[in-house]
């Protein structure tokens, strides 16, 4: 059991970093007044979860505990929801209705569909 938390702990610092820097990667090419760098985070992490996902489960049947670790643990720390709310607060509090507007909908239309390409994507590995 707490060689598997490990794994786990492992995966969500693996994540994080990954998080970190393609985030960061991308906010540096980009606008700096609009976050795409949490936007690209979280709709590729939605592509991968659904390719993952998928994959794992029709492709490379694995136990629940490796499916957590991957999907939980990486993808998991990895996807920044609560960074993507602060972020759409903040363009509402100085008056930026429009880009939170457009903010809030990329994330959740194109999170949806992210993750259904992920999914057709996933059903060929």
């Amino acid at each position: 059991m707490a060689y598997k938390l490990i794994l786990l702990a492992v995966a969500g610092a693996a994540g994080t970093l990954a998080r970190y820097g393609l985030g960061g990667l991308v906010q540096n090419h980009c606008e700096k007044l609009f976050p795409w760098g949490t936007v690209a985070v979280n709709l590729s992490g939605c592509l991968a979860f659904g390719l993952i996902w998928t994959a794992l489960e029709q492709r490379w049947p694995v136990g629940g505990e490796t499916r957590a670790i991957v999907l939980v643990g990486f993808l998991g720390a990895f996807t920044t929801f609560s960074t993507f709310i602060f972020e759409t607060e903040e363009l509402l509090h100085v008056g930026q209705w429009l880009p939170a507007i457009g903010y809030f909908t990329l994330h959740n239309v194109g999170g949806l569909a992210a993750m259904a390409v992920g999914m057709i994507v996933g059903r060929f590995f």
